[in-house]
């Protein structure tokens, strides 16, 4: 069972989240966090969308990174500097309205490196991608 976070350490993390712009263009909001995992939300707009009006994948992607690095931001105690080394991942399904909702959890937390996993889903439950994510601590 995940080990639930204080109600100051949501705060913390949302008032994180309001000073990365790029999360900000996005619209990308935090909706939950335990110990190790963060679940977040990008809302479709069209200007998120590629030609086809299809959630663009690097819109996803940025999704995920920041679902991820979020993740790691919920089991810290003290501020620390970290930063993506690796991210791949797997489209499965495309996604065209409503909104992506990507859940990510920390599988390891090593000494320099973190390897974590994530999910992204429509607003219909289904699975449109899989990630695994490395990042470094600086």
């Amino acid at each position: 069972m995940a080990e639930e976070l204080s109600s100051e350490h949501l705060e913390l993390m949302r008032s994180v989240l309001k000073t990365v712009p790029f999360a900000q263009l996005l619209g990308i909001e935090l909706l939950a966090a335990s110990r190790g995992s963060a679940t977040m939300r990008l809302m479709i707009r069209p200007e998120l969308t590629q030609n086809y009006g299809l959630l663009h994948g690097g819109a996803m992607a940025s999704l995920i990174d920041t679902a991820t690095a979020f993740a790691i931001v919920s089991q810290l105690t003290q501020p620390e500097k970290f930063t993506t080394v690796d991210l791949t991942v797997n489209y499965l399904k495309a996604v065209t309205e409503g909104s992506a909702t990507c859940e990510a959890r920390v599988v390891r937390a090593g000494r320099r490196l973190l390897t974590l996993s994530a999910e992204v889903h429509d607003d219909g439950g289904n699975l449109a991608a899989i990630a695994v994510s490395t990042y470094i601590r600086l």
